[in-house]
């Protein structure tokens, strides 16, 4: 997939749902070891856009981007697959996310120690952190709309 536009829920495919929910279980349930409600019905709506790049094995990196609603779009479940880290893959897909975003705020809860990832990107932490199914994690927004 060319993660630079993302593919609105419905658009997805049988075989690329199965992929993207694959490897989000094999990193966030399986290899960090914390058992959560992984079908949370927000992954088919049309206001959710996915974006993964594929390796030879299937994807290898995924983020997706929800509609929060009074203009805030909210980035999750990113994720890169153990074989693939350290090649830029989530940054690629952080800034194809962003272009999408265009102007609107974003925001994001970040595992605590990836918060340096997300601060390259114009997020600042926001709160105290919290625990989130065994891990700390911490909101993050970016604000680029005016102050409304």
């Amino acid at each position: 997939m060319n993660p630079d536009r993302g593919v609105r829920g419905p658009d997805l495919t049988t075989q690329q749902l199965y992929d993207i929910l694959r490897l989000r279980v094999e990193v966030f349930v399986v290899e960090q070891t914390c058992p959560y409600p992984e079908l949370d019905g927000r992954d088919l709506l049309p206001t959710t856009r996915h974006f993964w790049i594929d390796g030879p094995d299937g994807i290898e990196s995924y983020l997706r981007v929800l509609d929060d609603g009074d203009g805030v779009q909210r980035i999750g479940r990113v994720v890169t697959a153990k074989h693939a880290r350290g090649r830029g893959l989530a940054a690629r897909l952080m800034t194809a996310a962003l272009i999408s975003v265009g102007d609107a705020d974003s925001v994001l809860d970040a595992q605590t120690y990836a918060r340096g990832f997300y601060e390259k990107f114009g997020y600042v932490a926001e709160g105290d952190e919290f625990d989130e199914d065994g891990i700390p994690h911490i909101t993050m927004r970016r604000r680029l709309a005016p102050i409304r």
